[in-house]
C-alpha cells in the first residue's frame, strides 16, 4: 500500500487551514482564472452577491444564501463558464445608525453632540470593524468571491449610479415632494417604508369617549355623541367627526358641531363613504395629520391638518398642558384626565394590530411629512409587462413566487425614499427659501450656483441604492463598456421570500427603467431557517446558531453539505446538531473511502478511464451508475433542485461506491494478478466523484484529489478543474440490470443470515433456483463475488434443485433463494428455544383469557380496554399456534 498524508479520520480543521487563503492568492476566484478551463468564446455567468447589513456577524441564514451561489458558480466555473461572482456588502441606513446611536448611548453622548460630519466618521469605523469580520467569516465558509471587484452600497461609484438614477426619475416626472401621511420611527427619528412595517399583537383598549354638542343638540336623549378610540393622545389633532352619507341614524347630524375633551375646540360632523355603517357606532373622529385614511378624508373636506406630536414621539404645543410628554405617558394622563371630567364612557381592553419598526421595534407613528417619493404604477407596469414576454421576464424558482411578487406588483403604492437619517446617500436636492411662497427647489448632482441655497438634509431608502447593485457594481453609468458589457443582465439572484417586496421587485423596475433590461434571468428564492422545532430563529428565543461555531466543530465542508442538500426550493429549513452529525459522519465515510482507495493505487495509476474491454461486471456497473449520476445531478443543478442532487450523490457515494464496488474491488486488490484496471477504475470514480462534490464541499475534495497520484507534489489547483460529463459509451443498462441480479441475490442471504441469527461465519448450503439461463450465466461468472459475500461452503445454481423440507427462502427477481435450516441452526437447542416462547405465550393466554371471564372487568371497565384486551389475547393465541406449528415440524425431523 502506498504510505499517503491523510489521517485515519476526517479532521475538518487541518484540511480546511490555509486553503481558502492560497486560493484569494492565486486569484482563483477572478473572471481571468476562468482562462484556465475555457474552450473558445466562454459564454458569461455572473451573480452579484445579495449585499449583507454592515450592522454584525452573518447568521445561518446568509450562510445558506451564500452556499447556495458558490455551489452554482463552483459549477458553472468547472463546466468552463466565463464566471464571476461580485461580492460586496450594503450600508443599511436605520439599522447601522440605530446601532451606531446605540452604542453611543451607553457612552452618554447622541449623534447630536457630536454633529453629522463626526457621527458618520464613527459609523465609517463601525462600518470598517464590520466588514472586516463579515470577509473573515466569508473565507470560513470558502466562497469563491473576487475581490478585486467588491463594492459597497456608499462607495463613490455606487453615489454617482444613486444620483444618475435620482436625477433622471425626478426630470421625468417620478420622483416628486409632497405632504403626505407616512410611517414614522419615533425612535430613529425617520420615515418607513410600509414593507419597513412590521405588524404585531398588542393589548390595547378602545376608550368610549364624551364629545358633547355645543349648540344643545341631543341625540338619543343625550347632550353628546360617543366616540371610540384606541388613540386619544391624537385627539388634540381631530376636526371632524364622519358618519357615512347613507346612515339614516345620524342624517340629521350632518352639519352640526360638537367639542373636543380637554381642548373645547369646535369641530364639524361631516358625511364621507369612508365611514363603515356597520362597524362600532357608524362614528369616527377626523385627524388628518395622525393617520393614512384621515388624511384622505381631509383632503376631501378641506379639513385643516394639526400634527400634535414631535418626531421623537413627544406631544407638542397643540397638546397644550401635555405638551412635552412622551405619547405613551401622555395617553395615561389623558386617559385619567378624560375620567375626571366625567368624558370617558368606558375602556374595553382589547388586542388589535399595531405597527412597529422592522429595525428599532418601536411603535411606528403615522405622521404628516413632506418626503420624497417615487411614482410606481408607471415603474410596476413596465414589470409587469415585462413578465408576460418569455425571453425578457425574470423565471421565479419556484414558480409559485412570481404570483406573489405579481400581486405585490398590482397593488403597490408610491414609495417614501426619503430618510431623516445621516448615514446614507445624501439626496441630491437643493432649496432657496424653504418653507415659504418663494421656496425654490433644485435637483442635481453638484450644488446650483448662486447664494442662499441649502441641500436636503435628508438622505435615501438603503432599499434606493441597493435596488441599483446588479448593474451600479458593473460600472453603470460610466463604464458601459467593461463588465458591465460582459456580465449584465446577470444569470442568477439567490435570496430569501422575506425580500421580494423589499429588494427583488426593486431591482426588476429599476434595472427595466435604466437598462431597457431585467437585472437576472433567474431569482432562486429560499425559505428561511428555523430551530429545530420550526420556530424562527431569534434573540429573544435565545435559539439563535453561529455558523462560525458550527464550522468550528464540524468544518465548513459539512455546514454547506446540511445547507446544500437540507430543503427543496421556496421552503424552510430546520437545524438541528443531529443533521450535523450526519454530515460530519457522510464526509468521513467520503475520506476513509477515498483514503483506502488512494492507498491501493500505484505511483503512476491514472484517473482515466480503463480500457472497457478488461473490466469485470463490477467495473462497468460502477461506471454505468456514475454516468447516470453525473447526469441526473447536473440535471438537479440546472433545476437548482440541491436537495435532490444531493441524495444522488449521497446514495452513489455510500451504497454504490463505497458499500459495494470497494468491497468488491478487495478480492482484487489483495490477490497477485493484474490490478490496474481495477486500479484505474477506483481512481477514475473517486476522481469524478470529488469534482460532482467540489461545487458542495470545497475543502475536503480538494485536499482528497491532491492526494491522488496524478496530482502529489504538484499543488494542482482543484477549483479550476473540468466538472464530469456523461459519456455515452459508458451507460450498460445490461451491466446495471446483471449487478442488480448479484446484489439482490447477496441481500437475500443476508436477510435470512440475519432471520436466523446465523452469522457470516456460520457454513451454509447455498441453492439458488432459477430457468433463466441469463441468470445462470451471471451468477456462475461471479461466483467469486457471491463466495465473498455470501459466505457458502457449497453453491449450487440450477433450474432443477429439490428443496430440502427445512430451508428458509427468499424470492429474487427471477430465482428463488433456499439455505437449509440445518446450516444455520442446532435442531435441539431451537426446539428448546421455541418450547419456552410456547410456555410464555400460554401463560400470557391464560392471563387474557381469564380476565375477559372475569363479568366485573367487561361490564366495568371501559369498552375501549375491554377491546384492548381482546385484540392482545388473538395475538398470544396466534404466537402460539405459530410457534407450536414450527415446534412440530422439528419434533418431526428428529
Amino acid at each position: 500500500m502506498r504510505d499517503i498524508n491523510m489521517t485515519t479520520k476526517y479532521e475538518p480543521t487541518s484540511v480546511e487551514a490555509g486553503r481558502y487563503d492560497s486560493w484569494q492568492e492565486k486569484k482563483l476566484f477572478s473572471p481571468e482564472s476562468n482562462k484556465a478551463i475555457q474552450g473558445n468564446e466562454p459564454e458569461p455567468y455572473a451573480i452579484v452577491i445579495p449585499p449583507p447589513n454592515v450592522t454584525g456577524k452573518l447568521h445561518l441564514g446568509h450562510a445558506w444564501d451564500t452556499t447556495l451561489q458558490d455551489m452554482i458558480i463552483r459549477q458553472k466555473k468547472m463546466q468552463g463558464y466565463d464566471v464571476l461572482w461580485l461580492p460586496g456588502m450594503d450600508h443599511a441606513g436605520i439599522a447601522t445608525q440605530a446601532k451606531v446611536e446605540q452604542r453611543l448611548r451607553a457612552e452618554g453622548i447622541s449623534r447630536y453632540d457630536l454633529g453629522r460630519e463626526k457621527f458618520v466618521e464613527q459609523v465609517w469605523d463601525w462600518k470598517n470593524e464590520y466588514a472586516a469580520t463579515i470577509k473573515q467569516q466569508w473565507g470560513k465558509m470558502g466562497l469563491s468571491l473576487d475581490f478585486d471587484r467588491e463594492r459597497f452600497t456608499l462607495d463613490e461609484g455606487l453615489n454617482k449610479a444613486v444620483n444618475k438614477v435620482f436625477i433622471d426619475l425626478y426630470k421625468k416626472d417620478l420622483i416628486y415632494r409632497g405632504e403626505y401621511i407616512i410611517n414614522w420611527d419615533p425612535q430613529a427619528r425617520t420615515a418607513l417604508s410600509d414593507i419597513e412595517v412590521i405588524y404585531q399583537d398588542d393589548e390595547g383598549a378602545f376608550y368610549h369617549v364624551k364629545y358633547p354638542f355645543t349648540d344643545g343638540t341631543t341625540f338619543d336623549g343625550k347632550n353628546y355623541i360617543e366616540i371610540a378610540t384606541t388613540r386619544p393622545e391624537t385627539m388634540f389633532g381631530d376636526v371632524a367627526v364622519a358618519v357615512h352619507p347613507t346612515d339614516e341614524r345620524y342624517k340629521d347630524l350632518i352639519g352640526k358641531k360638537v367639542m373636543v375633551p380637554l381642548v373645547g375646540r369646535e369641530i364639524p360632523i361631516i358625511a364621507d363613504e369612508y365611514v363603515e355603517k356597520d362597524f362600532g357606532t357608524g362614528m369616527v373622529k377626523i385627524t388628518p395629520a395622525h393617520d393614512p385614511n384621515d388624511f384622505q378624508v381631509g383632503n376631501r373636506h378641506d379639513l385643516e391638518r394639526i400634527n400634535t406630536m414631535t418626531e421623537d414621539g413627544h406631544l407638542n404645543d397643540k397638546a397644550g398642558k401635555y405638551d412635552g410628554m412622551e405619547r405613551f405617558e401622555a395617553r395615561k394622563a389623558i386617559v385619567a384626565d378624560l375620567e375626571a371630567g366625567d368624558f370617558m364612557l368606558k375602556v374595553d381592553p382589547i388586542v388589535h394590530s399595531v405597527g412597529h419598526s422592522e429595525r428599532t421595534g418601536v411603535p411606528v407613528e403615522s405622521r404628516l411629512s413632506t418626503q420624497w417619493f417615487v411614482k410606481m404604477e408607471p415603474l410596476a407596469k413596465q414589470i409587469l409587462d415585462m413578465q408576460k414576454i418569455d425571453d425578457e421576464k425574470v423565471e421565479f424558482v419556484p414558480a409559485r413566487f412570481e404570483d406573489t411578487f405579481t400581486r405585490w406588483m398590482e397593488n403597490i403604492r408610491d414609495w417614501v425614499i426619503s430618510r431623516q437619517l445621516w448615514w446614507g446617500h445624501q439626496i441630491p436636492a437643493w432649496y432657496k427659501n424653504k418653507g415659504t411662497d418663494e421656496e425654490e427647489i433644485y435637483v442635481g448632482a453638484k450644488a446650483p450656483e448662486g447664494e442662499g441655497w441649502e441641500r436636503d438634509p435628508d438622505v435615501l431608502d438603503t432599499w434606493f441604492s441597493s435596488a441599483l447593485w446588479p448593474f451600479s457594481t458593473m460600472g453603470w453609468p460610466e463604464n458601459m463598456t467593461g463588465d458591465f458589457a460582459r456580465y449584465y443582465p446577470t444569470n442568477t439572484l439567490v435570496t430569501g421570500y422575506d425580500i421580494i417586496f423589499f429588494w427583488v421587485a426593486r431591482m426588476m423596475f429599476q434595472g427595466k427603467e435604466f437598462t431597457g433590461q431585467r437585472p437576472f434571468k433567474n431569482v432562486l428564492i429560499h425559505g428561511l431557517i428555523r430551530d429545530g422545532e420550526g420556530r424562527k430563529m431569534s434573540k429573544s428565543l435565545g435559539n439563535g446558531v453561529d455558523p462560525m461555531e458550527v464550522i468550528e466543530k464540524y468544518g465548513a465542508d459539512a455546514l454547506r453539505w446540511f445547507l446544500a442538500t437540507g430543503s427543496t426550493p421556496g421552503q424552510d429549513v430546520r437545524f438541528t446538531y443531529d443533521k450535523m452529525d450526519a454530515a460530519w459522519n457522510f464526509i468521513n465515510k467520503i475520506w476513509n473511502a477515498s483514503r483506502y482507495v488512494i492507498m491501493n493505487l500505484d505511483e503512476n495509476t491514472p484517473a482515466t478511464l480503463p480500457d472497457i474491454a478488461k473490466l469485470t461486471l463490477a467495473d462497468k456497473w460502477i461506471l454505468s451508475r456514475l454516468n447516470r449520476t453525473v447526469d441526473n445531478v447536473t440535471r438537479n443543478f440546472d433545476k437548482f433542485e440541491f436537495g435532490e442532487a444531493g441524495r444522488e450523490l449521497y446514495n452513489f457515494i455510500w451504497s454504490d461506491f463505497a458499500d459495494w464496488y470497494i468491497e468488491m474491488t478487495k478480492e482484487t486488490l489483495n490477490s497477485d494478478g493484474d490490478k490496474s484496471p481495477v486500479q484505474q477504475t477506483l481512481a477514475y470514480v473517486l476522481d469524478q466523484t470529488l469534482r460532482l462534490l467540489q461545487p458542495i464541499m470545497p475543502f475536503v475534495t480538494e485536499s482528497i484529489w491532491q492526494e491522488m497520484p496524478d496530482q502529489v507534489d504538484q499543488n494542482a489547483d482543484f477549483a479550476i478543474v473540468r466538472y464530469p460529463v456523461v459519456h455515452d459509451e459508458l451507460d450498460d443498462p445490461e451491466a446495471e440490470m446483471s449487478f442488480k441480479s448479484l446484489q439482490n441475490l447477496i441481500i437475500a442471504v443476508r436477510n435470512i443470515r440475519s432471520e436466523a441469527g446465523a452469522p457470516m461465519s456460520t457454513p451454509i448450503d447455498l441453492l439458488i433456483k432459477t430457468s433463466d439461463e441469463n441468470l445462470i450465466q451471471i451468477f456462475n461468472d461471479n461466483a467469486e463475488y457471491i463466495n465473498r459475500f455470501a459466505h457458502p461452503k457449497s453453491l449450487q445454481i440450477d433450474a432443477h434443485i429439490e428443496v430440502p423440507k427445512l430451508s428458509m427462502s427468499q424470492v429474487i427477481s427471477g430465482a428463488e433463494i433456499y439455505v437449509p435450516l440445518a446450516e444455520l441452526i442446532d435442531i435441539d437447542d431451537e426446539i428448546k428455544r421455541l418450547e419456552g416462547e410456547a410456555n410464555n405465550f400460554r401463560n400470557e393466554v391464560k392471563r387474557a383469557d381469564g380476565k375477559l371471564s372475569n363479568k366485573k372487568f367487561t361490564n366495568g371497565a371501559p369498552e375501549a380496554v375491554v377491546a384492548a384486551e381482546k385484540e392482545k389475547l388473538s395475538d398470544w393465541q396466534a404466537k402460539l399456534s405459530a410457534t407450536e406449528e414450527r415446534l412440530n415440524i422439528l419434533r418431526n425431523t428428529k
